[in-house]
């Protein structure tokens, strides 16, 4: 460290304080004063010149295998609407610990003072009154920039009372817009409440027009948000008045574990929530702006925002728009805000509390740090892509809505709980169908999940009612759809590609593509293409984007297994199935494809365990434990035991009734041919039994003997039966007889 530079004071805390007075690793204005001091500054007066621009000099990629990803603009994706549903905190899957509301008289400032390297203008965003030449910085006065007022100083003393009722106890932080206060409601019982000035005026008239503009905050009632009780006038200043809600705010629970970010599953727990309060305000035309850890707090086990000072109506381009550096979108200044910044300043806030994020006002003040600078990153890569995919530079590429970002998110926490925690869950996916079935090699890709129909699509209810018997009928059903249609013209393309018509299929994907290319639906289709003309290179690239956009959907990650596996490339493949198997047990594709890429290196009892994935309520589990079996008793160099023998054999006995006569017969015959490999010579002790057969040479083929003729009886092929039979003969014990 120069010796310019200066040490930023939090405790544990490494990094070093800019110009600007922020901490280049806590991306946090450092302060000694109360923690929801950060200062929110105005959108500067141009876009800066980072707006499009990667933080390293070429594409960023990041690897699950030895396939990369990427990181190119994402395929657009259609806003799912999930009005009026809530989950408890972290989906039921995390716990995290309440909080217990804070006694309001023990955060009251002793001594309102905001530090001169936290004074700026709100105008224009210049350090103002800072020390020159020896003398200490005025604490009012006028920006040397732009001309415009500002003031540090208090406006209300305890004892004050707003409005004639709110009578103030003390100063509770400093924000952008102000001073915010304790006060006590003298006409509701001496109920605590904050009050928050709006802005400095001193026209009555614009007072008048500030309240009517400002009312519709008092109509925001949500569980997650504080509640607006009034508007009042103090010496022709308005302030809002809002509940006191006590507890920890983010950004304190970060500086209590400092250097330690907060756990993943808390952090993305929390945005959950908050995404639920922006669905709400995004749902009534409203933006929230300056969202940052600061503003949200927990409060036994709810979390609120607890500031609605920069909230505005979609509608209001001319109002000033507030924000913090490091969470602010880049085109806020250009373009103004809009609901894809504000989802952009969740996923920053994300960022900041799960990682140690250096630079986080600096060199990634608009970019997310690469996994291998952030190891967060490289285990979770799904968290990783979604950051990206919500903080891209183009608002377009982002998230459209809350509730579609909330989707993906809940996706994404459901993963790492699975791998960090080793707990599985299942969620409806919005997006896809179940898999259609058990893909048994990974030349099945009719067996991947079918993306839903678009509910928004003008066809969409019209192919609800299409159940044709037959291709052409199909297509004759297709042609007198209502259009243009996205999903007719992919519905025509899977139909196509299912009957193997590949040629006309392209023929229809490239007319679809022609008019909506970059949208995730097509390209999956493109994926589906080039697998069933045997491209699964091509087919990962197109199925890559697809995770780009939905990086919390579990179809497109064993799209990427099932591509890698059909390329060779099996430890790819390998991750990706175990992703996907580890996260939702349904996916019993990945099961399967997990335990082919373990027996393909030889890892017999890994691919064992993998088969255990597929559980027993599935209709897949009896198919899973025969080729359990199976590997149990392949031969493989490490060689065949008795235990193995005796382990497979319990397998077997252990399916009772849910294995068929026929499979059972074709299983036991399998187990009792490796049995008679590993028979003892002489019996050691006890005589143990397989399959109710003594384990002797005698016993073994004796019961193999009976198992064939089982097998015969069972065979309609004549030449099959007469095989089976000569084979029971063959291995009948020899008599003197």
């Amino acid at each position: 460290m120069s010796a310019t530079e200066v040490q930023c004071p939090e405790p544990g805390c490494p990094g070093v304080v800019d110009a600007d007075g922020y901490c280049n690793v806590s991306g946090m204005k450092v302060s000694t004063l109360a923690p929801e001091r950060l200062e929110a500054r105005p959108a500067a007066s141009s876009a800066p010149a980072s707006t499009s621009a990667s933080a390293s000099s070429g594409p960023v990629t990041t690897s699950l295998g030895t396939r990369t990803v990427g990181t190119g603009a994402v395929a657009g994706a259609t806003a799912v609407s999930r009005t009026g549903t809530r989950s408890s905190l972290g989906l039921g899957l995390v716990e995290i610990p309440r909080i217990e509301t804070v006694d309001p008289a023990t955060v009251v400032m002793q001594n309102p003072e905001v530090p001169e390297s936290h004074r700026f203008c709100a105008n224009c965003g210049e350090p103002v009154g800072r020390s020159k030449d020896g003398r200490p910085g005025r604490t009012e006065g006028y920006c040397a920039k732009c001309g415009h007022p500002f003031s540090f100083t208090p406006k209300l003393a305890p004892g004050d009372r707003v409005g004639g009722q709110y009578e103030v106890v003390g100063c509770l932080a400093h924000g952008g817009l102000g001073w915010v206060y304790l006060a006590r409601d003298r006409n509701v019982d001496d109920k605590w409440v904050v009050l928050k000035g709006l802005l400095n005026t001193g026209d009555t008239e614009a007072l008048d027009l500030v309240f009517a503009e400002l009312k519709f905050l008092a109509e925001v009632d949500h569980a997650n948000i504080v509640r607006v009780i009034n508007f009042v006038p103090y010496d022709n200043q308005p302030y809002i008045v809002m509940d006191y809600v006590g507890g920890t705010s983010l950004r304190d629970m970060v500086r209590a574990r400092r250097p330690d970010p907060l756990p993943v599953t808390h952090a993305i727990s929390y945005m959950l929530e908050v995404l639920q309060a922006f669905a709400y305000l995004h749902e009534r035309g409203l933006l929230y702006n300056d969202f940052k850890p600061d503003n949200v707090m927990q409060t036994g086990d709810t979390i609120k925002l607890i500031d609605l000072g920069a909230v505005q109506r979609v509608t209001d381009v001319d109002r000033d728009t507030y924000g913090t550096k490091g969470y602010q979108a880049p085109e806020i200044a250009e373009l103004g805000p809009s609901v894809s910044s504000d989802l952009y300043t969740v996923a920053r806030s994300l960022a900041f509390l799960c990682t140690n994020f250096r630079g986080f006002t600096t060199s990634y003040e608009f970019t997310i740090p690469a996994p291998d600078v952030q190891p967060l990153y490289a285990r979770h890569d799904s968290l990783y892509q979604l950051l990206l995919r919500a903080t891209a530079p183009s608002p377009v590429d982002r998230f459209q809505s809350a509730d579609d970002m909330a989707d993906q998110l809940a996706g994404v926490l459901r993963e790492i709980v699975a791998v960090e925690e080793g707990r599985t869950s299942h969620a409806v996916s919005l997006r896809f169908t179940n898999e259609l079935r058990t893909a048994t090699d990974a030349s099945d890709w009719r067996a991947l999940p079918i993306p839903l129909v678009d509910g928004n699509d003008p066809a969409a209810g019209y192919l609800a009612a299409v159940s044709p018997t037959d291709l052409d009928e199909l297509l004759a059903l297709l042609d007198a759809a209502p259009g243009p249609s996205l999903e007719v013209g992919l519905r025509r393309v899977r139909a196509l590609l299912d009957a193997g018509r590949a040629d006309e299929a392209r023929a229809a994907l490239d007319h679809v593509a022609a008019d909506a290319r970059g949208e995730w639906r097509v390209a999956w289709h493109e994926g589906l293409y080039a697998l069933a003309t045997h491209e699964p290179e091509t087919a990962f690239d197109a199925f890559a984007s697809v995770y780009r956009a939905l990086p919390g959907e579990l179809a497109p990650k064993l799209a990427l297994g099932t591509a890698s596996e059909g390329a060779g490339d099996a430890a790819t493949a390998e991750r990706w199935y175990d992703l996907v198997s580890r996260t939702d047990a349904r996916f019993t594709s990945a099961a399967f494809g997990l335990a082919r890429c373990l027996l393909g290196r030889g890892e017999r009892d890994a691919a064992v365990a993998a088969f255990d994935r597929v559980p027993d309520s599935s209709s897949a589990y009896v198919d899973a434990q025969i080729a359990k079996t199976e590997a149990m008793i392949e031969a493989v160099d490490d060689g065949l035991t008795v235990d193995r023998v005796l382990a497979a054999a319990r397998v077997v006995d252990g399916l009772g009734p849910k294995l068929p006569s026929e499979p059972r017969a074709r299983l036991t015959a399998l187990v009792l041919q490796s049995a008679l490999d590993v028979v003892p010579p002489e019996p050691n002790g006890a005589t143990r039994t397989v399959l109710g057969n003594e384990l002797t040479d005698e016993g073994i083929r004796l019961g193999l003997e009976r198992t064939y003729r089982e097998l015969a009886r069972q065979a309609r092929d004549p030449g099959v039966r007469i095989e089976l039979v000569d084979e029971a003969n063959r291995l009948r014990p020899r008599t003197l007889t």
